[in-house]
């Protein structure tokens, strides 16, 4: 019998043979056991003995993670946690784990993307040709301004918005960032101009969300927030379908509060039928995938094997994602839920 059991919940969307897992696992004893998540009691059937967890698409509850009688880490291989519930992993002492560097470039090439394809509306003058309107594209594009000169605001600015600025500075664009737990002095060393959330959304030609889904950031972007903003500006998400209100979104878009959205990021993934987005001509919409690339599960999965390595060997996880404290001898303890 293998010294430790590794649960891995089903995914669909691959090839489950968990060579990069084990590639991140070698050395170690060990047996990794699917087990299928079709509701809480199920996985915890299978999976209430386990020592590690690895998921990506399920959902772990607080009863999930309540029931889980002697694991010591829960890893994920994507970027994104919000699936987990983190206050209850940390109470239980379990650290919560996932891949925060490996998808940058992909993530912030899709942005560069919706950007530039939003600004020339790439999509509408696309629909013009195939409808024998070829004329129409260029008065079309007459109503808006040359993206040179423009300003990108960034909201948050972690390894992703970093790694946007870089691809559009060559734009000739001005960059505005708005991020209260990264140090002004860290903006400048990018070229970018930090500022206020309110002065990024007055100022921004064009405003680049990327905030994590937390409790804190749920519709953080609302009615409020897209008032403020020019009527020509063009509103892109990468970050988390449930930082913005959609209601007010479509509001926005409607009204001409604003000119354009492009999103990858929705807050009911796949959208209902009745989203009034889907209906919208000053939509682009990609799902969710801009993190996707040929180099998607090797990176991901091998960071989750390796991260899990880590701690069965009693050791600290490389992207540990709970909040912790130092006690008072000065070891790192974690923070009571």
């Amino acid at each position: 019998m293998a010294e430790f059991k590794i649960v891995a919940q089903g995914r669909p969307n691959f090839v489950d043979d968990y060579r990069f897992e084990m590639e991140g696992l070698q050395g170690l004893d060990y047996e990794i056991t699917e087990v299928p998540a079709a509701s809480d009691d199920e996985f915890l059937a299978g999976a209430h003995d386990a020592d590690a967890i690895i998921t990506r698409d399920m959902p772990l509850s607080q009863n999930v993670v309540n029931g889980l009688e002697k694991c010591r880490i829960i890893a994920l291989d994507s970027v994104g946690t919000d699936l987990v519930d983190v206050r209850a992993a940390t109470a239980k002492g379990i650290p919560v784990t996932n891949c925060p560097d490996t998808f940058v470039q992909e993530v912030a090439e899709h942005t560069a993307a919706l950007i530039l394809g939003a600004h020339r509306r790439l999509l509408a003058v696309d629909r013009l040709v195939r409808e024998g309107r070829w004329a129409e594209g260029r008065p079309a594009l007459y109503q808006f301004p040359r993206l040179y000169g423009q300003t990108l605001g960034l909201i948050s600015f972690g390894n992703i918005a970093r790694a946007v600025v870089p691809l559009m500075k060559p734009f000739g664009l001005r960059i505005l960032a708005h991020d209260p737990f990264v140090r002004e002095t860290v903006m400048v060393q990018f070229g970018v101009e930090p500022v206020g959330l309110r002065e990024l959304l007055q100022r921004s030609d064009i405003v680049s969300n990327h905030l994590p889904g937390t409790g804190g950031t749920r519709r953080m972007i609302g009615e409020e927030q897209f008032r403020m903003m020019k009527p020509l500006a063009i509103f892109v998400n990468t970050g988390r379908g449930s930082t913005v209100d959609e209601a007010a979104l479509a509001r926005a878009l409607e009204e001409g509060w604003i000119s354009h959205a492009a999103l990858d990021v929705m807050e009911t993934e796949p959208p209902d039928s009745g989203n009034p987005l889907l209906g919208l001509e000053n939509v682009t919409l990609s799902a969710h995938v801009a993190s996707a690339s040929g180099r998607f599960a090797e990176g991901a999965r091998t960071r989750a094997g390796r991260e899990i390595a880590l701690v069965l060997r009693g050791r600290w996880p490389m992207s540990c994602v709970n909040p912790s404290v130092l006690d008072d001898s000065g070891l790192l303890r974690w923070q009571p839920a």
